[in-house]
């Protein structure tokens, strides 16, 4: 399963709606990897393991960051947040990955030139696979505002 499918089926299994408004499964993966980066709302995933890195960012993320996809793709995922935040959002990622799914989450990150924002109202849900495997976890928000 490619990431896009990923983000799009677990996202619709953890809160029984879609990620892309209108988003069909039958749809062609093509369109709805072109519309998911191509969205408004900003999308960012990780895979799995001690120190996840990015595995997928989305068009309105790469900009957030302000790091283009070879920067963003691959990065820790912790190092999206300031060190004093990293605790917090663990914690966060831990519960999240224990219910497998929470909405409403507010934090503060940091962008790729070390200017701070707060995320507001931002979703997170855990990636499975096909064979229904925890295999990273995605978030999704459209409020944020520099600090």
């Amino acid at each position: 399963m490619d990431v896009t499918a990923l983000l799009l089926e677990s996202h619709r299994q953890a809160f029984g709606r879609p990620l892309l408004a209108g988003h069909n499964p039958g749809r062609c993966r093509r369109l709805g990897a072109q519309e998911l980066f191509a969205g408004a709302e900003v999308v960012l995933a990780h895979g799995g393991g001690r120190d996840p890195r990015l595995i997928y960012a989305n068009g309105a993320a790469l900009r957030l960051w302000r790091r283009p996809w070879t920067a963003m793709v691959g990065l820790p995922s912790r190092l999206t947040a300031e060190p004093q935040e990293r605790r917090a959002r663990q914690q966060l990622l831990e519960t999240a990955e224990r219910l497998e799914a929470i909405r409403g989450y507010r934090g503060v990150r940091v962008d790729g030139e070390g200017r701070r924002f707060v995320i507001d109202n931002a979703r997170l849900w855990t990636l499975r696979d096909e064979e229904g495997r925890g295999c990273g976890q995605a978030a999704a928000f459209s409020s944020w505002w520099w600090l």
